[in-house]
C-alpha cells in the first residue's frame, strides 16, 4: 500500500506585536547573560590565585577575538568587538578601577586608541603631552599609558622614543589605528580661510588641501580635538580632524576621508602594565646603542639573521649631548622568551653599549 503524501508545514509569521514581545524577551535575556557573565568572573577571580590575571588585558583580548571567531552572523566582527570590549572593560571596573594616561584632549586619536583598547568604563587622563604621559606611569599615578609610537606617513614619533630612552617604561600592547582624517567646518569649502589642525595631520592632508582650498592658510595646533574647538567659534575657519570631534563640536563634514595615503594608520604603545604572554603571533621592540667605530651597526644587525628573526621596524635616534651617537630601535616578529628571541637579545647585549628590551606584545590587525 502506498505511503499518503505529507505536505511540508506551513510556516507561520509572527505578527509585528509579537516579534516586539519576541525582542523584548530577547533583551532581557541578553542583560541577564550579560550580568551572569560579570557574577562568574567575579568569582573565579575569588578563586584564583592571581586574581588580577583573570581580568589582564591580554586576556581579555583573547577573549573578545574568541567571541569574534564564535560569531555566524548577520553582525559584522566590528559589532560583536565593540560589544565584548565594553563588557570586559565593565567587569573589569568592577574587580578595580583602572587608570589610563594618554595624550588629550578628548576625541583626539590617541583617545579614540585608549576607548578601542581599554573600552569606556575606565577613568581615562588626558595630559598635554607624551612626556607627561610617561611621568604619570613613573610616579605610579596611572596603571597604563598610551602614546603614539608610529605613523605610516610620517614615521616614527620622536617625542616617544626620546622618553623610552630616558625612563624604564615598558610596552606590553600595540593599537594600530587607522586614521581617517575629515575636514570639519560650519561653512562651505569656497568660504574656508584657515584651516587648523596638529602639524601631523596637515602634513598627512598636505596633496588633499593644495587641490582642494589652496588658498587656505595652514594653522598649526596642539591636537586634533583643539583644532575642532576653534573650527566651532571661529568664521571662516576649518579643522582636520575625526568624526567623532566633529560631532562633539557641532561641526559639519566638510569632506571626509581626505588622508593622501589611504592606508594612513598610527601605531600606539600600551606603556605599563603585566609584561605580555605569548600568543604565537608576536612582536618584540629592542633599544640598544652601539659604539662608535666602523661595523659596530653591521656586527649587530647579523644577529637577528643568525637567528632568523625577521624585522619589521628600524629607527635610528640621535642620543641627546652627543655628537654622531644614536640609539636604535627595532622590532622584530616574535617573543621575548622564543628561545631564538632568548640567543639573538644575549648575543645583541654583547655588542652594544647598552640594550634594552622594551617589550613583547601581540600583533594586531588594523582598527577602522
Amino acid at each position: 500500500m502506498a505511503k499518503k503524501k505529507t505536505s511540508p508545514k506551513k510556516r507561520v509569521s509572527k505578527t509585528p506585536g509579537q516579534l516586539r514581545q519576541a525582542l523584548r524577551r530577547t533583551d532581557r535575556e541578553i542583560v541577564k547573560l550579560l550580568n551572569e557573565r560579570g557574577k562568574q568572573t567575579q568569582r573565579l577571580a575569588e578563586l584564583a590565585e592571581d586574581a588580577t590575571s583573570i581580568m589582564d588585558w591580554h586576556a581579555i583580548e583573547g577573549v573578545t577575538e574568541q567571541a569574534v571567531a564564535a560569531n555566524k552572523g548577520p553582525l559584522d566582527a566590528t559589532v560583536i568587538r565593540a560589544v565584548f570590549r565594553e563588557l570586559t572593560s565593565g567587569i573589569r571596573r568592577l574587580m578595580a578601577p583602572i587608570r589610563v594616561a594618554y595624550l588629550g584632549p578628548i576625541y583626539s586619536y590617541s583617545h579614540l586608541a585608549a576607548v578601542e583598547r581599554f573600552g569606556g568604563q575606565v577613568e581615562l587622563i588626558a595630559v598635554a603631552t607624551i612626556a607627561a604621559v610617561f611621568e604619570a606611569m613613573n610616579r605610579r599615578q596611572a596603571d597604563y599609558g598610551l602614546v603614539p609610537i608610529e605613523n605610516s606617513t610620517d614615521g616614527r614619533v620622536a617625542d616617544t622614543l626620546k622618553m623610552f630612552a630616558r625612563l624604564p617604561v615598558r610596552i606590553c600592547g600595540i593599537v594600530p589605528l587607522r586614521i581617517h582624517h575629515h575636514l570639519l567646518g560650519k561653512c562651505a569649502r569656497q568660504e574656508i580661510r584657515e584651516v587648523y589642525s596638529k602639524p601631523q595631520a596637515l602634513s598627512q592632508c598636505r596633496d588633499w588641501l593644495a587641490k582642494q582650498v589652496p588658498d587656505a592658510r595652514l594653522v598649526e595646533m596642539t591636537s586634533t580635538a583643539a583644532a575642532a574647538r576653534v573650527a566651532a567659534d571661529k568664521p571662516g575657519a576649518a579643522a582636520i580632524a575625526s568624526r567623532q570631534a566633529g560631532t562633539q563640536y557641532g561641526l559639519d563634514v566638510i569632506a571626509g576621508n581626505i588622508e593622501d595615503n589611504r592606508h594612513n594608520m598610527t601605531r600606539f604603545a600600551v606603556i605599563g602594565g603585566r609584561p605580555a604572554a605569548p600568543t604565537g603571533h608576536d612582536k618584540t621592540a629592542l633599544m640598544f646603542e652601539i659604539a662608535h667605530q666602523p661595523g659596530a651597526l653591521a656586527d649587530a644587525m647579523m644577529v637577528f639573521k643568525r637567528n632568523m628573526l625577521n624585522l619589521t621596524w628600524i629607527e635610528s635616534f640621535p642620543i641627546a649631548d652627543a655628537e654622531n651617537e644614536y640609539l636604535f630601535f627595532v622590532e622584530f616578529e616574535g617573543h621575548q622568551n622564543d628561545a631564538k628571541a632568548v640567543r639573538a637579545i644575549q648575543s645583541l647585549g654583547r655588542k652594544t653599549v647598552r640594550m634594552e628590551v622594551l617589550g613583547s606584545y601581540a600583533e594586531v590587525a588594523p582598527i577602522e
